[in-house]
């Protein structure tokens, strides 16, 4: 019987700077998407985390708005 490789999880989740850097953006302006809602993000304990769904909807909402 062969062993299955173990795959590498995915994060679900990144820090600010993490998620900043996946839309090439600066760290300050990260957190003023946040602040005005059009990057959702969730608090668990006092980190700051950002779903990588709400990447890719920041991301489509990004390319709407500029349409």
């Amino acid at each position: 019987m062969s062993a299955t490789p173990a795959t590498p999880l995915m994060p679900r989740v990144l820090r600010v700077e993490e998620a900043a850097r996946a839309l090439g953006i600066g760290r300050s302006l990260a957190y003023d998407l946040i602040r005005s809602g059009r990057l959702r993000s969730i608090k668990i304990g006092s980190r700051r985390l950002i779903p990588v769904s709400a990447i890719d909807e920041a991301i489509a909402a990004f390319m709407e708005d500029a349409a």
